[in-house]
């Protein structure tokens, strides 16, 4: 047996352990078909396609800024996952089964690192174009609904423990807060073309000004009877 490049001691072994065979027990072929319909939206299938739109759209509108973003944010980040699930060499809870199609390492859960940072980085697009403080909290629950959705369903098919799911969402979570801190000096250096439409013309039309006649007033004098 291999020693992995990284050791570390889990506190929650035993809430993990327990909630996988707890899930385990409880499987059922109904359960198992919604949940792999649910865990589609963290696969690297669909988020490549979703990627692809968002490039395309940003390509097309010509927002730079926001495409260097995306790019670096969403593969850097997944790229990233695979190195640290290289570095913990983490086994899986379940690799035998009727239900198993996963393979490779179970730290940090790749379809919930991945979840949270395509809708994650899709809010963080999104929620500055809304003025609506209500619209706003509508987009941050609706994304983070479906990232919790993604990691609940990942645990429950056997795929991964509860610990490589919050591993999963908060190294997402840091990962995007790293671009977006990095990003801003590019962002500020660039006009979004919103901003653009409506500033004033850079070279505004002189208007003349009719010059007033100077007067040349003298000293008056007052004599005071």
């Amino acid at each position: 047996m291999t020693t992995p490049p990284l050791a570390i001691a889990n506190p929650f072994a035993g809430i993990d352990h327990g909630v996988a065979l707890w899930f385990h027990a409880h499987l059922t072929p109904t359960f198992v078909s919604v949940l792999r319909g649910i865990t589609e939206f963290g696969s690297s299938e669909w988020i490549a396609i979703a990627l692809s739109i968002a490039v395309l759209l940003f390509v097309f509108k010509r927002w730079w800024p926001s495409l260097v973003m995306m790019v670096v944010a969403v593969p850097g980040g997944m790229l990233l996952n695979e190195w640290v699930k290289i570095l913990v060499h983490r086994h899986r809870p379940f690799v035998d089964g009727w239900f198993v199609d996963w393979s490779g390492y179970s730290f940090a859960s790749g379809h919930t690192i991945g979840a949270t940072l395509l809708y994650g980085q899709l809010a963080l697009f999104i929620i500055p174009m809304i003025k609506n403080r209500r619209g706003r909290v509508l987009v941050y629950s609706a994304a983070t609904f479906v990232i919790v959705l993604v990691g609940f369903s990942r645990i429950a098919l056997g795929a991964h423990y509860f610990t490589d799911v919050l591993g999963g969402m908060f190294l997402g979570a840091s990962w995007l807060t790293l671009c977006l801190l990095v990003s801003r000096p590019l962002r500020r250096a660039v006009v979004p073309p919103v901003i653009a439409d409506v500033l004033p013309d850079a070279t505004p039309a002189l208007v003349p000004v009719p010059a007033q006649a100077e007067v040349a007033a003298g000293p008056a004098s007052e004599s005071l009877i």
